[in-house]
């Protein structure tokens, strides 16, 4: 505080030294007088030691206890004031009771142990002091308010504490914002969160997952995510995940996952303007993928996966010119994903890779080297002429990233398994918040490589990286639903990286877990992607009319869901896929839940069979089903009723039906 300490005590410091001037002029009460005198000069003592120690005082406790303090102060002073001897009248209305000197030392007692632990918790350096000043325990402005004295003395042991108390205190902290969001609340305004930023920056590993931790836990008020935005979060988060221990990278990651939740957008836009992204993608690639980068399209460089397949292609028979190829194939087989898909995505990678060597030619052949990994291979001389001092300061820069880069690779690789697979799991957590509702940053992602890792996690991930990288593939894919150039450029069918996604969310929704927390957002996922598949691919719908049948009312509303994206008139192949549905045994099971399912799945399933009678109306199997009959009955029921849209569906769905069907034997008409 400095200056402004020394401004805020000069007043309690001069009404103290009023106070112990009028007490030896009292001439009546003159005990009572001498024990506030004494009560005074001691805390005008601790006053005079804040002062010489206020660059260290923590403000707030500091600000709220001197104005209790000068209170006490001036009341002590018009009370000892008044026992001066002013003549037998004067003394006469001037008659203090006892108890309101009692109740005056009491006071003056309470201040002086308020300074104490003000001095205590701000100079932790200064608790063996000569005077005896040291208060043990809450101060006495705690007896209204235990908690907000408590994240008092934790904050000020984050300020001048040493590296093992203040990740305790971070520690406490942490629990503090767990049980009760008032705390969350008081912690930012009394001013908790720069401590905490810096500790995440300069303290020891366990300190930052404390504080870390706290970040996060704090970032679930959308008031204190605004304030914190405002202190610097997001770039202090960013810069741990771009180096720092992965133990403390996977804590940021969950961070920086609690702090976007709720879609707050500015925190959303901050974290992608700080490479957050990247360095997730990072983080969930290793050891997952081959490392290589797509963000930037060079010319010379295949575009896509698809174009690198092309590519690849067409110079398959120039091997001559592609001598990392093998090498980098047979890297592949240490990354320990032994399915046939996964293989072939790796191999993909492999030859992205190697386009990347032929793209770039001679531009650079330190980068060419590393690609091709011909590390024998000596670079070309340069002439000295053209070898400026500019050439030189970027060529020592170049190699200091990538030797930067290699020393932090050697120390992901060092790290336990299990922090590798909380990494992952909390990276692919943080994609997930930031993805969604924002379509920049859905589609920086799926220009990644995080597609690749997706699948492969989702094949190969514990428990926690599968559900949270298919929340993230689903927040992903509901974006591209709404934005058909996203949708296009991401989840084209002939693109490599989205086959392998969709053929991991229909293994998941084909092997049918009932117990799995991956059905539902996979199957939210493939009716994301429904205006993506193509007529013959029939495959994806069967499976999901099986899960109608699976007797778990909010998955049968799910899947009814996303079987409607299918069957729905917005979808060009709507006829193809309803047809397929019908095929499958879909409208029994449509009739079942239409009649009998609970009220979450009975209405996604009065929709899907509507789409699927306006589309089919000729069917002989929905004539054998008796769908009109069903559609009849649930436009009389009183929750169909009370939505518009819900009523003008299903009455256009019986228009066309009594097109083809009789209304007496319900028989099929050509």
């Amino acid at each position: 505080m400095g200056d402004l300490a020394k401004q805020i005590l000069s007043r309690p410091i001069q009404l103290a030294d009023q106070v112990v001037k009028a007490g030896d002029e009292a001439t009546i009460n003159k005990q009572e007088c001498a024990d506030i005198k004494s009560k005074t000069e001691k805390l005008a003592a601790l006053l005079r030691q804040a002062a010489r120690a206020s660059s260290d005082l923590y403000e707030r406790p500091t600000r709220r206890i001197l104005d209790d303090t000068e209170n006490v102060l001036e009341k002590a002073l018009t009370m000892v004031q008044r026992c001066r001897d002013d003549g037998y009248i004067m003394r006469l209305f001037n008659i203090i009771p006892a108890a309101a000197f009692r109740k005056m030392i009491s006071q003056l007692e309470n201040s002086v142990g308020d300074v104490s632990w003000l001095l205590r918790v701000s100079t932790p350096a200064g608790n063996d002091d000569d005077e005896g000043f040291g208060y043990l325990g809450l101060p006495p402005i705690a007896a209204n308010e235990p908690i907000l004295c408590l994240i008092w003395e934790q904050i000020a042991v984050l300020m001048t504490g040493s590296p093992e108390d203040k990740s305790d205190a971070a520690a406490s902290l942490a629990s503090l914002a767990r049980d009760n969001d008032r705390y969350v609340k008081l912690i930012v305004e009394e001013g908790g969160v720069n401590p905490l930023l810096k500790l995440v920056k300069e303290g020891k590993i366990d300190g930052q997952e404390n504080a870390a931790r706290t970040i996060g836990l704090l970032g679930r008020d959308p008031e204190s995510v605004e304030h914190m935005i405002q202190l610097g979060v997001c770039s202090v988060l960013s810069s741990i995940l771009k180096e720092g221990s992965m133990k403390v990278q996977a804590v940021v990651a969950w961070a920086v996952s609690e702090l976007v939740s709720g879609n707050h957008a500015k925190c959303q836009e901050l974290f992608a303007q700080n490479n957050v992204i990247r360095l997730l993608v990072s983080h969930l690639a290793f050891e997952t993928v081959q490392e290589h980068s797509k963000y930037a399209v060079v010319a010379g460089r295949a575009t896509s996966m698809h174009h690198a397949v092309v590519m690849a292609s067409k110079i398959s028979s120039s091997k001559e010119n592609l001598p990392a190829l093998n090498e980098e194939e047979d890297d592949d087989n240490h990354i320990g994903v032994s399915s046939p898909m996964t293989n072939q995505m790796h191999s993909i990678v492999a030859t992205t890779m190697a386009m990347k060597a032929v793209g770039s030619g001679s531009k650079s052949n330190l980068s060419s080297r590393f690609v091709t990994g011909d590390d024998d291979k000596p670079p070309e001389k340069i002439p000295e002429k053209s070898y400026s001092m500019s050439s030189q300061i970027k060529a020592y820069g170049s190699i200091a990233h990538q030797s930067r880069n290699a020393s932090v690779t050697r120390g992901r690789e060092l790290e336990d398994p299990v922090t590798k697979t909380y990494m992952k799991a909390m990276a692919a957590r943080a994609l997930w918040k930031l993805a969604v509702g924002n379509s920049s940053i859905c589609r920086v992602i799926t220009e990644s490589r995080a597609l690749l890792c997706f699948a492969v996690l989702l094949d190969k991930g514990d428990d926690e990286t599968k559900y949270n990288t298919a929340m993230a593939i689903m927040e992903i894919t509901a974006v591209a639903e709404e934005n058909a150039d996203l949708r296009r450029s991401a989840f084209r069918r002939t693109s490599p990286a989205c086959k392998a996604v969709v053929d991991q969310l229909f293994r998941i929704v084909e092997n049918a877990d009932a117990g799995s927390d991956l059905l539902i957002p996979c199957v939210r996922s493939i009716g994301n992607l429904a205006r993506t598949f193509k007529s013959a691919e029939t495959h994806m719908i069967v499976p999901l009319v099986k899960l109608l049948d699976d007797g778990e009312p909010d998955l049968a509303a799910e899947v009814a869901i996303a079987l409607a994206k299918f069957a729905t008139e917005d979808n060009f192949l709507g006829k193809e896929h309803s047809r397929t549905i019908i095929e499958a045994g879909g409208s029994k099971l449509l009739v079942q839940l239409a009649y009998f399912g609970e009220n979450g799945a009975q209405i996604p399933a009065m929709v899907l069979l509507s789409y699927v009678a306006m589309n089919v109306p000729d069917s002989e199997q929905l004539a054998k089903d008796e769908v009109l009959t069903v559609l009849e009955w649930s436009s009389k029921q009183a929750n169909v009723l009370e939505d518009e849209d819900m009523e003008a569906l299903l009455y256009e769905a019986k228009s066309r039906l009594e097109l083809y069907q009789s209304r007496g034997s319900r028989g099929f008409h050509l």
